[in-house]
């Protein structure tokens, strides 16, 4: 489903700010893998899914999508098939408008015709999607987003970006900014969906244990490249020392970074 190979990308190139951030990038992921990425800052992770999304062009290598080229397609095409959440739950949402208006916007591509109006049928659909969030919100379809909590604004951004199923999700610390329990149930929420709709998603963490506990792959980046892709029975018996550990034998010293270490 997503066919990257040997992706590389410099900013500023020619002066004395260059920055290589992608340095022969390579990754594949089958439909319905779930990729947990992890590294410290300035490993790339937010950079990946820049060139995934289409935020800049790659200056080497490929993207592919579904079998689709990619690679120098604009972002606004790439939208149409990726579902992308920040960590800002302010992101991603109209917060003057309502909840029913900002999901009549994200379901849009599958309503038939010019319809500006949101008919019965659509609340419905809305209704029953927000239903399963557990939060109350399939009742609330006329309140403004930018009155919602944080994990609320979230799980609606979440469902916004899977009502119509897209071939790959991005996730960009979606949860960093919850609090830890607000933080659990959407990550219940993203597995019931994810693997309910089977997308292939890719979820940043700064966090090992959920990088070894969300979806079937952790892949851990360092210095603009993937330094472990694991996964299966190597994945299921890992501990997070256990990643440490064979991250400290991959690069030869030991992961110093106090965000990931503490988190």
């Amino acid at each position: 489903m997503l066919e990257i190979r040997n992706i590389h990308k410099t900013f500023e190139a020619g002066t004395v700010n260059e920055k290589q951030v992608l340095k022969g990038l390579s990754l594949h992921l089958a439909k319905g893998d779930f990729a947990a990425i992890i590294g410290s800052n300035g490993a790339g992770k937010s950079t990946l899914f820049n060139a995934i999304a289409g935020t800049f062009l790659t200056d080497e290598g490929q993207i592919l999508i579904d079998g689709e080229d990619m690679t120098f397609q604009p972002e606004t095409h790439r939208a149409k098939v990726i579902g992308r959440i920040f960590q800002d739950p302010m992101k991603g949402t109209a917060p003057s408008l309502t909840i029913e208006q900002n999901l009549a916007i994200a379901y849009s591509s599958v309503r038939r015709g010019l319809r500006p109006a949101i008919t019965k049928k659509d609340r419905e659909i809305f209704r029953e999607h927000l239903a399963r969030l557990d939060m109350g919100l399939e009742n609330r379809l006329k309140t403004k987003m930018g009155l919602l909590s944080g994990g609320q604004r979230q799980a609606v951004t979440l469902l916004m970006a899977v009502i119509v199923t897209p071939k790959i999700l991005l996730l960009d610390e979606h949860t960093a900014a919850l609090d830890p329990l607000t933080a659990e149930k959407v990550f219940r929420i993203t597995r019931e969906v994810v693997a309910e709709k089977q997308i292939t998603t890719l979820m940043i963490t700064h966090n090992i244990a959920s990088a070894l506990d969300m979806g079937n792959r952790t892949i851990m980046m360092d210095d603009g490249a993937v330094v472990l892709d694991i996964q299966g029975q190597e994945r299921a018996s890992l501990t997070v020392e256990g990643l440490l550990q064979k991250y400290r034998e991959v690069k030869g010293q030991m992961l110093d970074n106090d965000r990931i270490l503490l988190a």
